[in-house]
């Protein structure tokens, strides 16, 4: 698995992004800088100069984390059925396209904006539409034990549930 190495803070900019992405990284933390605040399974840190056997153990562990995370994650086939942890349930086609952007970003937040555009491509839904649309998915998604949150003024996150 690869893992992408971020200096910090100088590479803060890259590091949203790849962590919009879902992709393992390593921070490699200044000397000075005071350190990041971690609460994603899919990244760590570890303070410069390091020696070369911590920095390969923290890449090691963040890999077999970041492993068992993908397996863990939720998938929608072409037909639009969702699978988690070994449960499976089927959505129709517009809530099928908005599983697949929540899907994608699982566990980060998704707005308004991006998840209408994906359920109605070409054109926007009013803000009533896509709600009951959430709703409905919502519910066919507690089947196989997944939320979709509601993060207010930002949008929606989908999660397993608790």
């Amino acid at each position: 698995m690869n893992i992408a190495l971020i200096r910090w803070p100088a590479e803060a900019e890259r590091l949203l992004r790849l962590r919009e992405d879902r992709v393992p990284r390593l921070l490699l933390v200044d000397e000075a800088a005071p350190p990041p605040v971690v609460d994603d399974e899919f990244e760590d840190w570890v303070r410069l100069p390091a020696p070369r056997q911590d920095l390969r153990a923290r890449v090691e562990g963040l890999s077999r984390r970041a492993a068992a995370a993908g397996r863990r994650r939720p998938k929608i086939d072409e037909h639009g059925v969702v699978r988690f942890n070994g449960a499976h349930t089927a959505v129709p086609p517009v809530e099928a396209r908005l599983a697949e952007k929540l899907i994608a970003s699982f566990g980060t937040v998704v707005g308004r904006d991006r998840l209408s555009e994906a359920g109605w491509p070409g054109g926007h839904a009013n803000r009533n539409a896509l709600d009951v649309h959430v709703l409905r998915l919502r519910r066919r998604l507690a089947e196989v034990g997944l939320s979709i949150r509601t993060v207010r003024s930002r949008g929606y996150l989908l999660e397993p549930s608790v």
